[in-house]
C-alpha cells in the first residue's frame, strides 16, 4: 500500500480515538489503564515487530508497527490526566525532536558550532556513534557509559549493548582468545555466519541445562563482572 501522505492527519485521528477511548463513555477497560498496567502490552509489541521484521512480511510489519505506535499514544494519553506533572503526545514528540537535533550536531549545527570546533561531519557511522555516546553523557550528567542500560534487558541482549557502549567509549573488552574482565573467554569467530553461531550459543545452553545451571543467570553474573572492570578502568 503506497504512502499517501506525511501522516499528520492519520497521526491526528489516532490521537482523537484514544481521547474518545479514554474518556467518560468511552471505553471502561482502557479507562481503567495505567502506566503499570500497559508495561506487558507495550514488551509484547516490540516482540512482535522484531518478529514481522525477521519474517520479512511488510503487512505484518505495518500492523505491528501501528500496535507499537497505539502503545506510544496510549501512554501519552494517560500522563496527560497526571494531576502534577501532565504531559502528552506534543510534549513526547517535541522531547524526542530536540534530542535528535542535540545528539546530530554534524547534521543541524555548522561550522565552528560543531563539536570540536570543525565543520566537518564525521568520518563514519562509528564516529557518529561515538559522538552520540558522549553527547548523551554529557547530557544526563552520567559517570559512565554504562549508566542508563535498562536494568531489565535479558542477560544476552545486555551483554551485547554493555559491549557495544565499551567498544564506542574505546574500553577494552578483550579479544579472539583472550578472556574479558566478566571471566569468558572470546572466541574467534572467523567467516562464521549468524546460523552457526546460533548453533553454537544453543550448544552452551543445551550444556547449561544438562548441569543443572541457569544460562541466563551465568551470563548475567559474567556481564556484572565485566561492568564493575569497564567501570573501573573508566575511573582510572
Amino acid at each position: 500500500m503506497p504512502s499517501t501522505g506525511d501522516g499528520t492527519a492519520e497521526l491526528r485521528e489516532l490521537v482523537a480515538v484514544m481521547d474518545l477511548l479514554r474518556s467518560p463513555g468511552g471505553c471502561p477497560w482502557d479507562a481503567a489503564q495505567t502506566h503499570a498496567s500497559l508495561v506487558p502490552y507495550a514488551i509484547e509489541e516490540v516482540h512482535e515487530v522484531v518478529e514481522a521484521i525477521e519474517s520479512g512480511d511488510r503487512e505484518d510489519l505495518r500492523e505491528e508497527l501501528g500496535d507499537l505506535l497505539l502503545q506510544v499514544v496510549f501512554h501519552a494519553r494517560v500522563a496527560k490526566e497526571h494531576p502534577e506533572e501532565p504531559f502528552g503526545i506534543a510534549e513526547v514528540a517535541a522531547g524526542i525532536t530536540a534530542k535528535l537535533r542535540r545528539r546530530h550536531p554534524h547534521v543541524f549545527e555548522v561550522g565552528e558550532a560543531r563539536e570540536g570546533g570543525s565543520g566537518d561531519a564525521p568520518a563514519g557511522s562509528e564516529d557518529q556513534h561515538a559522538r552520540w555516546e558522549r553527547i548523551k553523557k554529557t547530557e544526563k550528567n552520567r559517570a559512565s557509559v554504562l549508566d542508563g542500560i535498562p536494568a531489565g534487558l535479558p542477560a544476552l541482549a545486555r551483554a551485547q549493548k554493555v559491549l557495544s557502549r565499551a567498544s564506542r567509549a574505546g574500553l577494552e573488552t578483550g579479544g579472539p582468545g583472550r578472556e574479558v574482565p566478566g571471566g569468558a573467554v572470546v572466541a574467534d569467530a572467523g567467516d562464521q555466519g549468524e546460523a552457526e553461531l546460533g548453533a553454537r550459543i544453543l550448544a552452551l545452553v543445551a550444556e547449561a541445562h544438562e548441569r543443572g545451571l541457569d544460562a541466563e543467570g551465568a551470563l548475567r553474573g559474567a556481564v556484572r563482572r565485566l561492568e564493575g572492570e569497564l567501570r573501573r578502568a573508566e575511573q582510572a
